[in-house]
C-alpha cells in the first residue's frame, strides 16, 4: 500500500457544504485536503444545475439569515451587495453556472494549506477505538490512504459516517430524485405556457410514456429564450449503486421525453433544442446521521433555541412525494417556519469522535431535514464543521469532544454562525 497522505483535516465532498468547510478549516490554519468525485466543485449548483441560492433569506420577511463565507460567495456572484440585510427574491438565482465553477476554483486554490483533488472518490473508511484511522480514496493515481486528524463528511449521503460505523437512518420511501435540464431557443412570451405544457404531460403519463412528473416548473433563469425545467421525478435510493445508475438513466429518458412532447405540441418549442441535463441527477434525501441530538420538525416550527446553535435555517418544509403533483412540487400546503437554530450536536455522531458531518446528511428527522437540506443552509453548516475541525486540531482534541458554545463564539468572530 502507498504511504499515507497526512493532513490535519480531510473534507470528503466539495459540494455546497464541502467547499465552505474546506475554506473555513484552511482559513483557521489547518492543513486541509478536500476530495470531490466530479471535475469541479459546487455541488447542486454545478453538478445538478439548480441555480438558486436557497436558504439565504427568509421567504416571508426577506431577512438574510446566513452570514460568513456563504454570504461572501453570494456577494461575489452579485446575488446581493455588502451590507444588505434583506433580499428579494429570497432565493436569488445564479445566472451563470460556469462563473460559479470559476469562483469555487479560485477560492479553493487561494490558500497554500488547502489542497483539492477532483476526480477523486472516497471508497473505504477504517475506524479503530471510536476514531477514524484512515480513509481510502481512489483516482487516476490508484488507491491512496489518507490519514487526517479530523474528518468532515460532506458527501450528502453520509457515506463516511455510515462506513465508519456511526448510526444513520433512511426513510422508506425516500423522496424522489430530479434530473434538471435546459432547453434553448424557446419563445417564452406566450401566456400560460406551464398550464398548456402540463396538459400534454398528463396525456403522456396516461399513455405510459412518462412515469411521473411535477409542476412542470418551467422558468427562464438563465436567458429569455432558454427554458430551465423542474419536472422530472424518479424514485430510487442513491446509496445503492445499481439503483442510482437506473435513476440516472431514467431521469435522462424522462427529460428527453418531456422535451419531445413540448417540441411536438407547443408552438413556443417548435424550434427549440435540448441543451443539457445533469450532469448528475439531483438527490434530495438518503442517509441521515443519528447524532448527539436529532433536530425535529417541532424544534424548527416552534423556534426552539440552542446554546450551541451554529447556523440558522429558514426554508419551508419541502417534501416531494413519489407521485405526480400538478402545478407544485409539493402535495401538502407549505409549512413555513420562522428562522430557526441548528445545533452543533446535530453535526456530530455519537460513535466516532473525530468525525463531523455537514449538509443534508446531518442529524434530523425527515420532516426537519426537508427544510435544512437546502444548499445555503448546508454551506452554513460547512463553515461550522470546518471551523470546529481546525479548532480540534489546535487543541489536540476531537470535534466530537468540543463544546458547541465555543464553536458558536468562534463563528461569531468570523462574522458567521446563527443570525440574531
Amino acid at each position: 500500500m502507498p504511504e499515507s497522505l497526512k493532513f490535519d483535516v480531510l473534507v470528503c465532498g466539495a459540494g455546497s457544504a464541502g467547499v465552505v468547510a474546506a475554506l473555513a478549516a484552511a482559513r483557521c490554519g489547518a492543513k486541509t485536503l478536500v476530495v470531490e468525485r466530479a471535475p469541479f466543485a459546487g455541488g447542486i449548483v454545478t453538478a445538478v444545475g439548480l441555480p438558486y441560492f436557497d436558504g439565504i433569506a427568509h421567504a416571508e420577511s426577506g431577512k438574510i439569515v446566513v452570514r460568513g463565507i456563504p454570504l461572501e460567495i453570494a456577494i461575489a456572484m452579485d446575488l446581493c451587495r455588502k451590507g444588505d440585510t434583506h433580499l428579494r427574491p429570497h432565493n436569488p438565482r445564479i445566472r451563470n453556472v460556469e462563473q460559479f465553477k470559476r469562483l469555487t476554483d479560485d477560492l479553493l486554490t487561494s490558500h497554500e494549506n488547502l489542497q483539492v483533488l477532483f476526480h477523486t472518490s472516497v471508497c473505504h473508511v477504517e475506524s479503530e477505538g471510536g476514531r477514524i484511522k484512515r480513509v481510502m480514496i481512489a483516482n487516476k493515481d490508484g488507491l491512496m490512504p489518507v490519514e487526517a486528524r479530523q474528518v468532515i463528511d460532506t458527501t450528502g449521503d453520509g457515506d463516511i459516517a455510515a462506513w465508519a460505523g456511526a448510526g444513520v437512518r433512511k426513510n422508506d420511501p425516500l423522496m424522489p430524485m430530479t434530473m434538471h435540464f435546459r432547453v434553448g431557443h424557446v419563445r417564452c412570451n406566450q401566456p400560460g405556457i406551464g398550464v398548456r405544457a402540463r396538459e400534454h404531460l398528463i396525456r403522456a403519463q396516461e399513455k405510459g410514456d412518462l412515469p411521473m412528473f411535477y409542476g412542470p416548473g418551467i422558468n427562464f433563469a438563465f436567458a429569455d429564450d432558454e427554458a430551465y425545467f423542474h419536472a422530472v421525478r424518479v424514485r430510487g435510493d442513491a446509496t445503492d449503486a445499481a439503483d442510482l445508475t437506473r435513476a440516472e438513466i431514467q431521469g435522462r429518458k424522462d427529460a428527453w421525453t418531456i422535451f419531445r412532447i413540448l417540441k411536438d405540441n407547443l408552438p413556443e418549442f417548435k424550434e427549440a433544442y435540448f441543451i443539457s441535463s445533469g450532469p448528475y441527477i439531483g438527490i434530495r434525501e438518503t442517509r441521515r446521521l443519528v447524532g448527539q441530538i436529532v433536530l425535529t420538525e417541532d424544534d424548527i416550527t416552534r423556534g426552539r433555541t440552542f446554546d450551541d446553535a451554529i447556523a440558522t435555517g429558514c426554508w419551508y418544509l419541502d417534501v416531494h412525494p413519489n407521485k405526480t403533483t400538478l402545478g407544485s412540487a409539493n402535495e401538502a400546503a407549505h409549512v413555513q417556519p420562522d428562522p430557526y437554530d441548528i445545533p452543533y450536536r446535530a453535526l456530530l455522531p455519537k460513535e466516532i469522535s473525530n468525525l463531523i458531518v455537514a449538509g443534508r446528511c446531518h442529524s434530523a428527522t425527515a420532516g426537519a431535514a426537508s427544510s435544512t437540506r437546502v444548499n445555503v443552509t448546508a454551506m452554513a453548516m460547512g463553515q461550522a464543521a470546518g471551523t470546529a475541525a481546525a479548532r480540534a486540531v489546535q487543541k489536540a482534541d476531537d470535534v466530537g469532544l468540543l463544546d458547541g458554545t465555543e464553536i458558536r463564539s468562534l463563528l461569531e468572530t468570523q462574522g458567521a454562525g446563527p443570525v440574531p
